[in-house]
């Protein structure tokens, strides 16, 4: 679709959850609308527990296109939604919703985003992947990761029943094999893990707290991943570097996934040089 067969007036995108302040995906997608000359906007709107189906309710009404769903909702707001598809519904969270004539349907692509962006560094096929956290974002990277052609996964968490719950699901839907690894101070990675994956809000500012992990389980030969968008170089991925490992950071994934809503929105297929330009004009790069 061009962008000449748009609506002409305003239309509203946006984020549901309780979306972090410093993460610049609102600046991003406003550069971005601009640039193709498109009358959108992008709004954050933190929302309450309480309200989540009136929010989600209400973005029918106000007339929004689509929007992003975040922590702590991407498994909570499933009920709410007229439908969902197949990726959402094995995963069992949707992390965004398209708007089709006042229908809402709920999509994932948290874990699509975070392979094509550690694709354009390492391959995923045949690799063993140890992932820190398991939680609606963490469970469709291990799935996407194991549709992928992850040869092996670890979910290590501090919570058994959500660790063996995503292990067992990454199992049934990928058929790769799995296992569940407690998290008890710091992080022995698992012997031959050639991708090491920070799923959790560690390290994000302002704590930029660092990932507890025994460094020298980790070979520099892997690929090291976080999730994290500010700082975008996080103490894991500094750590990581050092010790010669490959790195891939939170804003590459932000740009993968955000073409993909971008596209699923408005029917334009997105440069990724405007995605990457605007995404470094708002973290003042």
């Amino acid at each position: 679709m061009s962008s000449d067969a748009l609506p002409p007036q305003k239309q509203m995108t946006g984020m549901l959850g309780h979306p972090v302040a410093e993460n610049p995906i609102d600046l991003m997608f406003d550069a971005v609308y601009a640039h193709y000359g498109l009358p959108w906007q992008f709004w954050k709107c933190d929302v309450a527990a309480a309200d989540l189906a009136a929010a989600i309710a209400g973005t029918r009404a106000l007339g929004f296109r689509g929007y992003g769903i975040t922590v702590p909702y991407k498994i909570a707001s499933m009920p709410h939604l007229d439908a969902v598809d197949d990726d959402a519904r094995v995963i069992g969270a949707a992390n965004y919703v398209t708007v089709e004539q006042g229908r809402l349907t709920g999509h994932n692509n948290d874990g699509k985003g975070v392979v094509k962006a550690i694709e354009k560094v390492t391959p995923i096929a045949g690799k063993r992947v140890a992932m820190l956290g398991a939680g609606g974002a963490g469970r469709a990277m291990a799935v996407e990761l194991g549709w992928a052609g992850a040869a092996h996964l670890t979910v290590i968490t501090r919570r058994e029943a959500q660790g063996a719950e995503v292990a067992e699901l990454v199992q049934r839907a990928a058929g790769i094999p799995t296992a569940w690894q407690a998290w008890e101070g710091a992080v022995t990675v698992p012997e031959g893990t050639g991708i090491l994956l920070n799923a959790t809000h560690l390290g994000c500012a302002p704590a930029v707290e660092p990932v507890p992990v025994v460094w020298g389980s980790v070979a520099p030969s892997a690929t090291v991943v976080d999730v994290i968008t500010n700082p975008r170089l996080t103490p894991f991925l500094t750590t990581a570097r050092a010790r010669g490992c490959a790195v891939v950071d939170g804003v590459e994934m932000l740009v993968q996934l955000a073409m993909q809503l971008f596209e699923a929105w408005t029917g334009v297929k997105p440069e990724e040089a405007v995605f990457q330009r605007a995404v470094a004009e708002a973290l003042g790069e």
